[in-house]
């Protein structure tokens, strides 16, 4: 009885944990989890803005490229001004839309689909 009661605590957990963070995942400093997520899963409006940020622009929208705050401590906790954000272009979509990367200096990259909701680190 002991050991079902154990079993089910834990199943319990693992379902409080944010989709895709109990597969490849990393602490980050202030002790998030944040997932991973390989280049080649990136949606494709994704991979084409981290080809345009590893190549410094030019870039579709006036706000890419400003400073990210952090201010929710999703990420790893940086002095402000480390972080940068660029618009991943959302398909059908008038505004800016919700997709984003945030890069660190050096190359240390974020997606978010959800406007800074959630991120997952890319693996290059």
């Amino acid at each position: 009885m002991l050991y079902s009661i154990k079993a089910l605590v834990l199943f319990g957990l693992l379902l409080c944990l944010p989709f895709g963070v109990q597969a490849g995942h990393h602490h980050a400093r202030n002790d998030a989890v944040l997932a991973f997520v390989s280049e080649a899963e990136l949606p494709s409006d994704a991979r084409h803005t981290l080809r345009l940020i590893k190549q410094g622009g030019p870039f579709p929208y006036p706000r890419d490229g400003v400073v990210f705050g952090n201010y929710e401590k999703h990420l790893p906790p940086q002095p402000r001004g480390y972080y940068h954000e660029y618009t991943v272009k959302t398909p059908e979509v008038r505004n800016r839309g919700a997709r984003r990367i945030v890069c660190g200096v050096p190359a240390e990259c974020y997606y978010s689909n959800d406007h800074y909701k959630t991120f997952r680190r890319i693996q290059e």
